[in-house]
């Protein structure tokens, strides 16, 4: 039955970020498709989730961790195994923002956005890749943006993270495709979260992003279950590489 191909029953997926937001959304959709699940928040434990992914009946664990160090990505991912004894999934959706004129924008958040919102990404793939690879199967999910696909306006450090975070799905995916493994990536368009807080309260701002969504709304977590989970599930099993749009219709404008 091809509702089957989506079952994630016995899969563990770690969603890195999963406090609020996207994250949050996600990791609750994979557990609703039976998966078990590992929370991570960057500053503190991500209990509000956390009690909605128990609601499901899912076995879950949270852990708080700073990705943009190298070393806690490597404590995180063991952590992970060492708790649920394997890894199936990878959300990479941990990110941040720093706005500021290209000009005058910060060495400072330059590296912040790069390390955390790229850095990390390469890191926590390429360990728990190791994992996939000797057990020959994994799904691997990279939130990207649509500024992965334009320039942006005061965000120069996070548009070129966004633009490498594409390119870095595309070569594990040319290397790990015929291994088992399935790296793709989800690009979100105008999303109601704290990132664009800022963009919503300026009413100018807002009303020129609504007038080009065709949807005629901002998007929702919830709008990013269904490809996430399909793309966590055999049901995606021929897909690599690939960057999934969820923008209400905002690149076709």
């Amino acid at each position: 039955m091809i509702l089957d191909l989506f079952n994630l029953k016995g899969k563990t997926a770690l969603v890195t970020g999963s406090s609020r937001g996207l994250g949050a959304g996600m990791a609750l959709a994979l557990a609703e498709a039976g998966a078990e699940v590992a929370l991570h928040g960057s500053h503190s434990v991500p209990e509000a989730t956390q009690k909605l992914v128990a609601k499901t009946g899912a076995r879950c664990a949270a852990y708080v961790a700073d990705i943009s160090d190298e070393s806690v990505c490597v404590s995180l991912i063991d952590q992970v195994i060492a708790e649920f004894g394997r890894i199936d999934i990878l959300v990479n959706n941990a990110g941040t923002i720093r706005r500021a004129p290209a000009a005058v924008h910060s060495m400072e958040d330059w590296n912040t956005v790069l390390a955390t919102n790229l850095t990390s990404v390469f890191r926590l793939t390429q360990l728990a890749g190791k994992y996939m690879l000797a057990q020959g199967s994994g799904k691997v999910i990279n939130i990207a943006s649509m500024l992965t696909f334009q320039g942006g306006v005061f965000v120069p450090s996070y548009a070129a993270a966004k633009g490498g975070l594409g390119q870095l799905t595309k070569a594990f995916a040319n290397e790990w495709a015929a291994k088992g493994i399935n790296v793709n990536a989800i690009a979100p368009g105008y999303m109601e979260t704290a990132n664009t807080a800022l963009l919503r309260k300026d009413a100018e701002r807002s009303r020129q992003i609504l007038e080009r969504i065709p949807a005629g709304r901002w998007g929702l977590p919830s709008d990013l279950a269904g490809a996430a989970v399909f793309l966590a599930s055999r049901a995606s099993d021929y897909v690599h590489g690939h960057i999934m749009v969820v923008d209400g219709g905002w690149l076709v404008r």
